[in-house]
């Protein structure tokens, strides 16, 4: 790690012609989130920005949750323009000491910042481990998706995914030592990220040996749901990301909530006639599908036989670990 400066700036090429700026400056947290960012007359672009800094911190070894970054654009960049997005990453990291404070001028954009990719306009950096002259960080990070029903009762109901990326942290690090988990939401508000970070550390505390060793990024393939349906999903992906659960051929489908995930319970859910349609209609061969046990007595007529016969498996289950 490099001596934190205050402050830090990073410049990126506005196609309009001229620069775009990013500032970082770094205060003590104080309770805030760890991340704020600003861009004039474009809160869309700065929640993006707020997004893509907490995605390329999930490749850093370390944790340190001591500070409060806040990220500035100058201006507002063109309507679709994202080349600003690797300016934002490189200012967030020299602000805090991942990397020399510098005069910097980057464009370049990536869809998966979590594994450290770099898309766009930064023709000879692939990934930002090259920026150290370090591995590809994509390499040190497992992830696994799992799917849950996303029912509203109209007609665009579907199967929405939900994936959790997970890197092994390294000793010493920040944060942890105050009994803060590092595991990253992006997409969600306030309470949906507080409700994922509750199921995640619930259901690796039953695991017995999940706390304590991963930085974690969950992202959701549509973020704007309500209810906890999701939740058996969101615990699967997670002990699949971390070697806990075998794979499964094909997707797994899960749907689930409990109030004891410290006890690995599994409770049920509402609407199970649509969810078990919707789930059925979606099945392809080599999925495998996992309900609440307390669903078991009232599943469809024939649901586990026609499952079969799309190649797709169910099981019913009261706890996680033995599935």
């Amino acid at each position: 790690m490099n001596a934190a400066p205050d402050s830090a700036s990073c410049r990126s090429r506005d196609p309009r012609g001229g620069y775009l700026t990013v500032t970082a400056t770094r205060r003590p947290r104080a309770g805030r989130a760890d991340v704020k960012c600003s861009v004039p007359g474009a809160p869309e672009v700065a929640e993006r920005m707020q997004q893509v800094v907490r995605l390329a911190r999930h490749t850093e070894a370390r944790h340190d949750s001591r500070d409060q970054v806040v990220l500035s654009l100058d201006r507002a960049p063109a309507e679709g323009d994202r080349d600003w997005e690797l300016a934002a990453v490189l200012a967030d990291r020299m602000v805090r000491g991942v990397l020399p404070a510098r005069t910097e001028v980057a464009n370049g954009w990536s869809d998966a910042w979590h594994l450290g990719r770099i898309d766009g306009g930064a023709q000879d950096l692939t990934h930002l481990g090259l920026l150290t002259g370090q591995p590809d960080p994509g390499a040190g990070v497992a992830s696994a998706r799992a799917w849950f029903p996303l029912h509203s009762g109209g007609a665009h109901d579907s199967l929405g995914w939900v994936e959790v990326s997970v890197r092994p942290l390294a000793q010493g690090g920040e944060g942890e030592a105050a009994g803060e988990d590092p595991i990253a939401v992006p997409e969600l508000d306030a309470a949906g990220q507080a409700q994922v970070r509750a199921v995640l550390a619930g259901s690796r505390h039953f695991d017995g040996r999940g706390q304590g060793g991963w930085r974690t990024t969950v992202r959701f393939g549509e973020a704007r749901f309500q209810g906890d349906s999701y939740e058996l999903a969101l615990v699967m992906a997670d002990r699949m990301a971390r070697g806990r659960e075998f794979l499964a051929r094909g997707r797994v489908i899960a749907t689930g909530r409990s109030s004891s995930w410290h006890a690995g319970k599994v409770e049920s859910v509402e609407a199970l006639g649509p969810k078990c349609a919707l789930i059925l209609r979606e099945a392809q061969a080599g999925d495998r599908v996992l309900l609440p046990k307390e669903w078991e007595a009232g599943l469809p007529a024939g649901l586990r036989e026609e499952l079969r016969a799309r190649g797709a498996s169910l099981a019913c289950v009261e706890r996680i670990g033995i599935i």
